[in-house]
């Protein structure tokens, strides 16, 4: 008996410590605050847009805005849940980015409706598109870092939606430091290219994220 309980103790206090996953809101949070974070520290080295306090007179401007904030959240509230096998039993709030693309989608048919007569193409074309990557690669890296610790199983969805949260994050700084009023140019270099580049994490999704 002596052997046994000295053999449980020893296995014991040899066994590896498994710290528990955060719950998936404060993982959330936790990616929220940092992102937020982050914004900030670029937009206080690059500056806002020059014509900032005129754009944000334009309702359409201002709701574009928080709507693709709100992109930005929802994607990275489903991205943490997928991070769980059972999507820590919140099925219905894992839909929530398909309500927010919706709302998006309609905010930008009415802003090009505002936007008459067009307002004038700005020179840059794919630049744009570079800008959003290049400001996205740092929250991907780490959003993909931290699921590769979890345990999802939702591999495609989980990569996707991680790289549409991060290239989110880059248009949103692209809006708030260009001065563009074209909404034509922002939907072709900003808004296409984030949603494919989203599901270009589909397909990174299940080569990294394997569990």
């Amino acid at each position: 008996m002596d052997n046994i309980e000295q053999l449980i103790k020893t296995l014991t206090d040899d066994a590896t410590k498994v710290q528990p996953a955060p719950h998936p809101f404060l993982l959330t949070l936790k990616w929220t605050v940092a992102t937020i974070v982050y914004l900030s520290v670029l937009l206080g080295i690059f500056g806002p847009r020059s014509d900032f306090m005129q754009a944000i007179e334009n309702q359409w401007f201002v709701a574009e805005v928080l709507a693709l904030f709100s992109i930005f959240v929802a994607t990275l509230v489903t991205t943490s849940l997928l991070a769980f096998p059972d999507i820590h039993q919140k099925r219905a709030i894992a839909f929530a980015p398909i309500l927010m693309i919706g709302m998006f989608l309609v905010v930008i048919f009415f802003a090009w409706n505002a936007d008459h007569p067009p307002a004038s193409l700005p020179d840059h074309t794919y630049e744009c598109t570079l800008c959003i990557i290049l400001v996205s690669l740092l929250p991907t890296v780490w959003t993909f870092y931290s699921l590769r610790k979890l345990a999802s199983i939702h591999y495609r969805l989980a990569g996707g939606l991680a790289l549409l949260s991060a290239t989110s994050i880059g248009a949103l700084w692209l809006r708030l430091y260009e001065v563009n009023d074209s909404i034509s140019h922002v939907v072709e270099w900003h808004y296409l290219p984030m949603f494919v580049i989203g599901l270009v994490g589909l397909w990174l999704g299940e080569i990294i994220l394997k569990w």
